[in-house]
C-alpha cells in the first residue's frame, strides 16, 4: 500500500509539474506576442524564431480550442488569461481533491 500511495503521489506531482511548466510557457508565449507586437524583438532573430515556434507548438493546443469560444477584444487576445485561470484552478481545487479521493482509493 505505501508503494502505490508513493506512486499516486508522484504522478499527481508529475501532473503538478507539467501544468506548472504549462502555465509558464503560456505567460512567456503572451510576453513575446507583445514584444513581436511592439516591434521589440523579430523574427530574423534565429533563436528568437525558434523559441517563438516551440512556445508556440507547446501552448497552441491549450489555447486554440479556447479561440474558438472567445473572439479578441478589441484586438487584444483573452484566451491566454482564461487559460492561465482554468490551469490554477486545477492546480488549486482539482488535482488535490483528486490525489486525495485516489489514495482513498487504494487504501491509504
Amino acid at each position: 500500500m505505501l508503494i502505490a500511495a508513493s506512486l499516486v503521489g508522484f504522478l499527481f506531482f508529475l501532473i503538478g509539474a507539467v501544468l506548472q511548466l504549462l502555465l509558464i510557457a503560456i505567460i512567456a508565449n503572451a510576453i513575446m506576442s507583445w514584444l513581436f507586437a511592439f516591434d521589440v524583438i523579430n523574427y530574423r532573430n534565429r533563436f528568437i524564431y525558434q523559441l517563438a515556434t516551440v512556445l508556440d507548438r507547446i501552448t497552441s493546443p491549450v489555447l486554440a480550442p479556447l479561440r474558438r469560444f472567445i473572439p479578441p477584444l478589441g484586438g487584444i487576445d483573452l484566451t491566454p488569461i482564461v487559460a492561465l485561470i482554468i490551469i490554477q484552478g486545477l492546480q488549486i481545487y482539482l488535482l488535490p481533491a483528486l490525489h486525495m479521493t485516489s489514495l482513498r482509493l487504494i487504501g491509504s
